[in-house]
């Protein structure tokens, strides 16, 4: 089961022009969104202890959404 918020996860879908969202909707998205962001994330800490550091930044963050 997702981490993040439902309620946040069907904002998202309905900026993005949805008129309704399910709930089954939402915590499928919330599922990928969780998957994609864990992959990232393991790849920006990865960046971060080859430069020598122990904190993720933000640059870290992008450099691994492109490498993706």
């Amino acid at each position: 089961m997702a981490e993040l918020p439902i309620a946040a996860v069907d904002r998202i879908i309905r900026k993005a022009g949805g008129q309704r969202v399910s709930k089954s909707a939402a915590e499928e998205l919330a599922e990928i969104l969780e998957d994609k962001g864990a992959k990232i994330a393991g790849e920006a800490a990865e960046l971060s202890e080859h430069a020598g550091r122990k904190t993720v930044r933000d640059e870290d963050i992008r450099l691994a959404v492109r490498r993706e």
